[in-house]
């Protein structure tokens, strides 16, 4: 089994969360995030003075799949989030050594 991590801008959620639900990930976990990357925040202006805004908003989905199915989530994921301009995310994947469902004992795959 795998772990997705992926980092994301918020708009871009509802269609991540499609596109998973369309590979068969049959759950996720979803965490609003601020940081910055290349993007290295922005200048904004408010009431007449400028300030830096360092970090940014993202949000930070975690899922999940069978090995088999990493592939197939991660283009699915980056299809989704892609936008083509500076700060459209990143994806992390590691390996999950045990998963154990609270509620019945089930565990590995069978608690996914």
């Amino acid at each position: 089994m795998k772990q997705i991590t992926a980092i994301i801008k918020p708009f871009k959620l509802e269609e991540v969360r499609e596109a998973l639900a369309e590979c068969g990930a049959t759950g996720l976990t979803v965490t609003e995030v601020k940081g910055f990357g290349r993007q290295k925040g922005h200048t904004e202006l408010y009431r007449g003075a400028e300030y830096v805004v360092d970090f940014l908003p993202k949000v930070k989905v975690e899922v999940v799949v069978k090995t088999e199915d990493l592939d197939r989530c991660v283009e699915a994921i980056i299809k989704a989030a892609y936008t083509g301009k500076i700060g459209d995310g990143k994806i992390f994947v590691t390996s999950v050594e045990r998963v154990v469902r609270i509620r019945t004992g089930e565990q590995d795959e069978s608690a996914v």
